[in-house]
């Protein structure tokens, strides 16, 4: 609806564009920036092309379920209030074994610590497969648990490949009583990551999402 030139450049301008709601699927980050930043940025009647600012209309947004949980159900779920949660990624985050993954979890959550967390790609590979470190894990919480008398989590990352395996692995995380998984948000993929929002609110799991490829 209005085309600005950018000052001091040749050949540069700016294009504000106003699309209907209607033309956006309700709740569904896939269709918006399918329609956003999709094929128009490989046209080549396009030198280049650079997406500036978005800006969304509240009726819009009204319509995604937004975060499972905030961080005042956290505190519930931990019963910890007036300071705050501190937590670590347990290092180094590739080659431990199953087992010594979870001495380390029940190392640091016995020291102290309120949390204890799965680094991004650490999800399901042949050095220690995504079920026997769910397993490990869980023991060590309880461990520490029963230990310090203070309620523990770790932040069990569900990514894979599929999202019926995902699916799997956040059920694993209920059926273990863990309060908390994890999902790499962008590799992830936006409706795999909707969905398992979805999951974690229906069945008490607090969520936290990886930044993995963002920058």
């Amino acid at each position: 609806y209005d085309i600005e030139p950018v000052r001091g450049e040749e050949n540069q301008y700016i294009a504000y564009v106003a699309y209907p709601l209607d033309l956006f699927e309700e709740g569904s980050v896939t269709n918006l920036f399918t329609s956003i930043v999709g094929n128009v940025f490989g046209f080549k009647a396009l030198r280049a092309l650079r997406l500036e600012d978005l800006r969304i209309p509240p009726a819009y947004t009204k319509t995604f379920q937004g975060p499972p949980h905030g961080i005042q159900v956290e505190r519930d779920k931990l019963n910890k209030y007036g300071r705050p949660l501190l937590g670590c990624t347990i290092k180094p985050k590739l080659g431990l074994s199953a087992k010594n993954y979870g001495r380390a979890v029940y190392e640091c959550l016995r020291g102290g610590l309120d949390f204890t967390k799965d680094d991004e790609n650490v999800n399901s590979q042949p050095f220690m497969r995504w079920r026997d470190r769910f397993l490990f894990v869980a023991e060590a919480l309880f461990k520490s648990q029963a230990e310090t008398g203070e309620i523990k989590g770790h932040y069990l990352n569900a990514t894979a490949g599929t999202w019926e395996e995902m699916l799997k692995r956040a059920q694993c995380a209920r059926e273990l009583g863990a309060p908390i998984i994890m999902h790499d948000y962008l590799t992830g993929g936006f409706t795999a990551n909707t969905s398992l929002a979805h999951y974690a609110r229906d069945n008490g799991l607090l969520l936290h999402i990886h930044r993995a490829m963002h920058a």
